[in-house]
């Protein structure tokens, strides 16, 4: 009896520890989920604030602009990406004109402009009719990525894509083309606003890209954009196991304003 006495005490020692261990698991199981907060003291710095948008949904990023603004901000189906990529950076704008010419310096600025990039930059070039026309290739996609540029978004083809995507450079194009600019195009400006798919894009602004596309930020709306898509962002991932449990997609819309 003794010893079953024992035995019995032992079992449920045992039981009363095993308890004690899962309890403070199962109270932060019961606590409510804390919506992340926007790294607000930190958006005057330039790299927390490209550190923040690289872990938001561009998809976010396009519905929050469109609630705070009224406009779009996202650039259409016709800006394709080489490979599957996520990027954030600066804007640093570019635009070709379309002009014959034997001019061997017509191009000069272009390059110019990617010599004197800083580290995050994304290259946004617009290429006047140059769907067919590569704005950029491996040469200048090389120099981007030695300058630790974020990527590239070309309003025109691009070329030497095997070699862009042996080193991983991510650029977002309109296609993909063998043909050069050299001879059919002109340099006209850099660091000037460029508008591309009815999209005004200014230097400096924000130019956040995944597998859902492009979509550009307004520099001066960057902080309340980025809290916002934030917020969207811990909806929409809170909804999927409420969808999967509820096994309704009405309910988790209502419950969480999100769609």
């Amino acid at each position: 009896m003794g010893l079953v006495n024992l035995t019995r005490r032992h079992v449920v020692t045992k039981w009363w520890a095993a308890a004690a261990l899962m309890l403070p698991f199962a109270l932060i199981a019961l606590l409510p989920a804390q919506q992340p907060a926007a790294p607000a003291a930190s958006l005057h710095d330039p790299a927390s604030v490209l550190a923040a948008y690289r872990h938001v949904e561009v998809a976010s990023v396009s519905d929050a602009i469109e609630q705070l603004t009224g406009q779009r901000g996202y650039l259409s189906h016709r800006m394709q990406p080489l490979f599957p990529a996520k990027f954030a950076g600066y804007a640093l704008t570019v635009r070709l004109a379309k002009v014959e010419n034997h001019d061997p310096d017509a191009l000069t600025g272009m390059l110019t402009a990617i010599d004197e990039g800083a580290k995050d930059s994304v290259y946004v070039m617009q290429v006047e009719n140059g769907e067919d026309i590569a704005g950029m290739g491996g040469l200048m996609g090389t120099a981007m990525s030695a300058r630790e540029f974020a990527g590239a978004v070309i309003d025109g083809g691009v070329r030497d894509v095997a070699y862009l995507r042996k080193i991983g450079f991510p650029v977002y194009a309109t296609g993909i083309v063998p043909s050069t600019s050299v001879g059919h195009y002109r340099f006209e400006s850099s660091n000037k606003p460029v508008t591309i798919d009815g999209v005004r894009i200014a230097p400096g602004d924000i130019i956040v890209a995944d597998s859902d596309g492009v979509v550009a930020v307004p520099h001066a709306r960057a902080a309340e954009v980025l809290a916002l898509a934030q917020e969207m962002d811990f909806k929409e991932h809170s909804m999927y196991a409420w969808i999967e449990k509820l096994k309704s997609i009405r309910e988790a819309v209502a419950k969480f304003g999100r769609l």
